[in-house]
């Protein structure tokens, strides 16, 4: 038992190393990308903390999901954060299954990289919305009463350049329409949809995000409308963006995708343009195979029985040479 443990823990090992090696010289050439898409996290978070000097608290707006779903308490709030907390950690988790499991199907640098580009978009169309229009937060830190519904003045840039985190992230307001949750929750239900294999994990993974959305509802996080125009608004970002983006290799037929050097990605770039040329002249002698066009005479007689054309000439010389049949 314990030889085979040591010997599944080297090839597991192997595997994380050659997947390691992979996934660093694809880091290599597009983490100018990803870099983009981790810095605009940043000034996403940056624009929700300057809109909360601008939030000035109000009667909260009639909503008919607050009339339809009971008010959770703030007590319960932590029950929407669990769900999105657990649907962030677990896409984390499969993003990086190639290092570990034999079913790859894509490369992890590449996935996160289409990730971001879905999240930058989303993201910008959401700072515009928020900052157009300031609505009085219906959270409970951000009602008339709280202090924290409104932040003093900041003393100095330090101050907003550092955007309070993590607390200046948990207990904003202003950045209302649309939900930031729901954005990560349907970039990452949507990408699973694509790249996943299993399809009972890809229904479950809907309806955690439908559960998610009743959640924020419930715990008075955002109004309705906020989720409402996530839902539609990520889903068309995610459907453009990814249209008009190169697809990504799909790692299941075994081939290698990565050339690792440049003489392997012109010897394949030649393979590819010569291709189309092959497959016409393969198709051109088999269709004169088959007709017996261009067979040579000393196979003439093996391709014509099999072809079951025989000449007259031809069956007369074989039952001349052989009467008997033998």
């Amino acid at each position: 038992m314990a030889i085979y443990i040591a010997r599944e823990s080297t090839k597991l090992w192997r595997k994380v190393c050659a997947e390691t090696s992979v996934e660093l010289q694809l880091l290599f050439e597009k983490w100018h990308l990803l870099l983009a898409g981790v810095v605009f996290q940043y000034i996403h978070g940056l624009a929700a903390r300057g809109v909360h000097y601008l939030h000035r608290p109000g009667p909260i707006l009639q909503d008919m999901g607050f009339m339809a779903l009971p008010e959770l308490g703030q007590d319960k709030g932590y029950l929407s954060e669990t769900v999105f907390t657990s649907i962030f950690l677990s896409f984390l988790l499969w993003s990086f299954h190639p290092f570990v499991y034999h079913s790859k199907r894509f490369y992890t640098v590449l996935l996160w990289r289409r990730v971001l580009a879905f999240l930058v978009a989303s993201q910008f169309l959401r700072i515009i919305t928020f900052y157009s229009t300031q609505l009085p937060g219906p959270n409970y830190h951000c009602r008339e009463g709280s202090k924290l519904a409104t932040l003093p003045p900041p003393k100095n840039v330090l101050e907003v350049l550092l955007i309070n985190f993590p607390r200046g992230v948990l207990f904003g307001c202003g950045d209302l329409i649309f939900s930031s949750h729901m954005i990560f929750t349907l970039v990452f239900v949507r990408t699973y949809h694509k790249y996943g294999s299993k399809r009972l994990i890809k229904l479950f993974a809907w309806l955690m995000a439908i559960i998610q959305s009743l959640l924020i509802i419930a715990s008075r996080k955002h109004y309705t409308v906020d989720v409402v125009v996530a839902w539609y608004t990520v889903n068309l970002v995610v459907f453009f963006i990814d249209k008009n983006l190169p697809e990504m290799p799909d790692r299941t037929s075994g081939l290698s995708l990565l050339p690792v050097s440049t003489k392997d990605k012109g010897d394949r770039m030649k393979e590819e343009l010569h291709k189309p040329e092959k497959d016409s002249k393969m198709k051109d002698e088999l269709h004169k195979l088959l007709n017996g066009n261009t067979v040579d005479s000393t196979d003439r007689r093996q391709w014509m029985p099999m072809n079951g054309k025989h000449g007259e000439d031809m069956n007369h010389t074989l039952s001349d040479a052989t009467p008997n049949g033998t």
